[in-house]
């Protein structure tokens, strides 16, 4: 896709700078830290920061910390998914999970690392003058309310608590809103602050309505390739959810209703770009991610 890959790149190399480097005690809980984040992925939230804050006339150097700082979170949440208290995965994007590439209090440890480093990082784009003091105060505030209760832990909570035996497809897509709508959310939004538009409430509405309708598309998408793809493709164990009795929303309305509803979901996600200008890298991002095989 032309430009994803200068975005990639872009956040590749910054996001190591936050970690130390220097001779540690502790320096175990770096490493795992940085194994996990060294793992790949498609760097989606990040990129989706760095290009809605360009979409609001600010640039991709002004939020590119911020985007970082989301990319922990996530990273964050993969390490603690995979833990045996919770998916119990072994594998992540074709490599141990961190728990068995190190250990699991140790993975405990760097997820926990992971979720409030992040602070830290935006707290210091605005002493060092990237954002201004009250960019930095409102995405921190959004940032903390995406992840918390009634964000992604919230979601992962109900979905754990439940044991994965939701019947009622409406009440799936409510978990997966929070699961993985809310950080998506975090990133567009984290855009939209740090580039402090005149039309900054008009564009917060639009990326939060954008990324609500993205997140469901997107997690519904897992299901069916975790139904329908190989683990060579997509660097994890796929039928675990079908073996460990889990439902999900391809398997409580099946493969073809899924597949319609992520289209529909698609398709509103792409109408609420309509209000931001040069939107047709994020357009071109949207549909890429609905057909997309791993």
């Amino acid at each position: 896709m032309n430009g994803l890959e200068k975005y990639i790149n872009m956040v590749n190399e910054k996001l190591f700078s936050f970690l130390p480097e220097e001779e540690l005690r502790q320096k175990r809980v770096v490493e795992a830290a940085r194994y996990s984040l060294s793992a790949g992925g498609k760097r989606i939230r990040p990129v989706l920061a760095l290009r809605f804050c360009e979409m609001c006339g600010g640039t991709a150097e002004k939020v590119l910390a911020t985007a970082c700082a989301v990319e922990y979170i996530h990273t964050f949440s993969l390490i603690h998914d995979d833990l045996p208290c919770m998916d119990d995965d072994d594998f992540r994007r074709g490599k141990p999970s961190c728990h068995k590439a190190f250990d699991e209090y140790t993975a405990l440890l760097a997820g926990d690392a992971l979720t409030v480093k992040p602070f830290e990082i935006i707290s210091e784009s605005a002493l060092n003058g990237e954002i201004s003091p009250l960019a930095s105060a409102k995405i921190i505030s959004f940032l903390a309310k995406s992840v918390g209760f009634c964000g992604m832990i919230g979601g992962q909570q109900i979905d754990t608590e439940n044991n994965g035996h939701i019947e009622n497809p409406d009440d799936i897509l409510d978990m997966y809103a929070m699961k993985t709508s809310d950080l998506l959310k975090a990133a567009c939004c984290c855009g939209v602050l740090c580039a402090e538009s005149e039309k900054e409430a008009e564009y917060m509405k639009a990326a939060e309505n954008y990324a609500y309708n993205l997140g469901l598309a997107f997690q519904i998408i897992d299901d069916i390739l975790d139904i329908t793809s190989t683990s060579e493709a997509l660097g994890k164990p796929v039928g675990s959810d079908e073996k460990s009795g889990k439902h999900t929303f391809a398997s409580v309305v099946g493969l073809e209703k899924a597949r319609q509803k992520a289209e529909e979901l698609t398709q509103s996600a792409l109408s609420a770009l309509e209000v931001f200008p040069d939107n047709g890298f994020v357009r071109e991002l949207t549909n890429m991610l609905l057909e997309r095989n791993n």
